[in-house]
């Protein structure tokens, strides 16, 4: 009687590849994954100064001589304001003392002093008011009607006429066929007051008084 023949192995050999290729995947793919990242080219820019703000707009005035009397940030907020009262020019003269027919002329130079243009500069006068300079003074009550003022700015006349005719705000810009006050430059400007030689003694020991305002609009 024959012995019994043994069991073939051919099932075992059949799954076993396929366990044996799984595993080999896993191991490449694990592989792989814990492999260096492939290099590649770049380029990059970083821009560290990136900054903007704001400009100034400033004003000074000086007197015929030179010397700078008033800035606009003169004022008590400096800056923040930029606008300032100053009473060190007196652009009638400051003569009290006049004849009749005499004319009194003075100069003052207004400079933009800021970093920025001006688009607009003007020239605005509030209301002559008459008072007496002395305590014995005569009894007219019209010299700002009798006294007359021309401004001019070069050979460009900006006013001309009684001191109480002025009134009205003068385009500087326009007057001069200008379109800007470029930033760091100046313009001069004359104011000559006359007291007409027709005034008689009434009008003796009197004076007049007019603020004036320089503004420059961005």
């Amino acid at each position: 009687m024959s012995a019994p023949s043994s069991p073939k192995p051919t099932r075992r050999r059949r799954l076993a590849l396929p366990v044996v290729l799984a595993g080999s995947i896993a191991s490449l793919v694990l592989a792989l994954g814990l492999s260096p990242t492939v290099a590649a080219f770049t380029a990059s820019i970083q821009n560290t100064v990136d900054t903007a703000g704001a400009g100034a707009l400033t004003m000074q005035e000086a007197d015929s001589s030179g010397n700078v009397v008033c800035n606009s940030t003169d004022g008590s907020n400096g800056v923040s304001s930029n606008a300032a009262t100053c009473s060190s020019i007196n652009k009638y003269g400051g003569n009290l003392a006049m004849y009749p027919g005499q004319t009194v002329t003075s100069n003052v130079t207004i400079k933009n002093t800021g970093s920025i243009d001006a688009k607009s500069f003007t020239l605005t006068p509030g209301t002559c008011t008459q008072s007496a300079s002395n305590a014995t003074f005569g009894s007219a009550t019209d010299l700002c009607s009798q006294m007359t003022l021309v401004v001019k700015t070069g050979s460009t006349t900006l006013y001309s006429g009684t001191v109480a005719g002025f009134t009205a705000a003068v385009d500087i810009l326009n007057k001069t066929s200008t379109t800007s006050v470029t930033a760091g430059t100046s313009t001069s400007f004359s104011f000559a007051v006359t007291l007409p030689s027709s005034v008689g003694p009434t009008y003796s020991n009197l004076k007049v008084s007019q603020p004036l305002t320089w503004q420059f609009t961005s």
